[in-house]
């Protein structure tokens, strides 16, 4: 078999590249978080930084011309090492290419592209590509047919058919009472409504919200917050300033009157629906659980309009498990441009390798210890 070549384009400008991400993906696959005005968003919010260097790369079938993938890439640069990795910081929950008709479905022409991306790559120590999934629309993600590892973090999916009812019938017993009395509860408050947010205006005001009850309730349990950072802060503005009629961002809202008492950003694609950003107001409208409120009124409200594959995204909490989410695999691929990123790869590996052994990790913190 004739070995396939690839030609690689990259583009340091996300102004110029933008037309051409949009055509790929206009006749390709990928995940929302590739979507053009999310992309758009992400490195619009990360133009003031200079550590950041923007590598949009596309890549060709040399005999054919035809497009194989798009990969919305960076490069950084911390304690000496340089880095390229994806358009992420923790912002980005599903990092993945666009998906072209070219794109490579074995593992043998998956390396033969590899190749000639490292090679074209701008010189750097490490290639550092984390929370890839194995498929995008059905179809193999080449990147996840190399040499990759296992992901600390996994999707989570819920596909409910095209009955609501029935998929709500099968929700234990518990949790769909729960959301019953939650409703009632919450119901009896004047002016108590669920929206589905359009109005930039509005839209704005709920995403205060957001901001002001999401590090309230990572305070409460303990957790490091960092989404009040400038540029991850300006990330999520860009986004919401989307208009709602374009299709992609969607927010809805628990509202008392004026106040937020939940609220739940997420991302559309074809029919399915991937929750980002989730806040609620707790306080006095705690026994309204209205943390779970929100989403179990957003998927009833979006599962009319035609959804039916909803993605609570990555991490593993309890509350994901009460909806009936099935885990779905990510996969990480790290792998040395020079001979400062070894150390980087070697790390990589041998955390994975702790990680998915109990017994080595307990031992591993016995010794941290002393």
């Amino acid at each position: 078999m004739t070995e396939r070549s690839f030609t690689i384009g990259i583009d340091t400008e996300w102004s110029s590249a933008r037309a051409d991400w949009n055509s790929a993906l206009a006749s390709g696959a990928a995940t929302p978080f590739q979507h053009g005005v999310v992309m758009d968003a992400w490195y619009r919010a990360m133009a003031a930084r200079a550590d950041i260097r923007p590598l949009i790369v596309t890549i060709r079938d040399r005999m054919t011309g035809a497009h194989a993938l798009s990969l919305a890439l960076v490069g950084t640069t911390s304690g000496g090492t340089r880095t390229i990795g994806f358009a992420d910081l923790g912002l980005i929950d599903y990092n993945a290419p666009i998906l072209g008709p070219a794109a490579p479905r074995d593992a043998a022409s998956a390396a033969s592209l590899w190749k000639a991306l490292v090679k074209a790559l701008p010189q750097a120590d490490v290639i550092d590509l984390r929370k890839m999934p194995v498929t995008i629309a059905g179809r193999p993600n080449p990147l996840a047919l190399l040499d990759t590892l296992p992901c600390a973090l996994n999707g989570n999916l819920v596909r409910t058919g095209d009955d609501w009812n029935a998929y709500h019938h099968n929700l234990k017993r518990t949790v769909r009472k729960e959301l019953e009395r939650s409703w009632r509860v919450f119901t009896r408050h004047p002016n108590a409504l669920f929206r589905d947010v359009t109005e930039p205006d509005e839209r704005r005001r709920v995403l205060s919200a957001i901001e002001e009850q999401q590090p309230l309730r990572m305070l409460a349990t303990g957790k490091s917050y960092v989404l009040d950072a400038p540029s991850a802060a300006a990330f999520y503005r860009n986004l919401v300033d989307v208009p709602a009629q374009e299709g992609t961002v969607a927010m809805t809202a628990l509202m008392a009157g004026d106040t937020v008492v939940a609220a739940l950003l997420g991302l559309r694609n074809a029919d399915d629906y991937i929750m980002v950003r989730i806040s609620n107001a707790e306080g006095e409208w705690a026994n309204a659980s209205p943390g779970k409120l929100i989403i179990d009124r957003s998927m009833a409200h979006l599962h009319a309009q035609g959804y039916r594959a909803f993605d609570f995204s990555v991490g593993d909490y309890d509350y994901k498990r009460r909806f009936g989410v099935e885990p779905t695999p990510l996969v990480d691929l790290v792998a040395p441009l020079g001979w400062r990123g070894l150390w980087a790869t070697a790390e990589s590996r041998a955390r994975n390798f702790v990680r998915r052994r109990p017994t080595v990790r307990q031992f591993a913190r016995r010794i941290l210890r002393r």
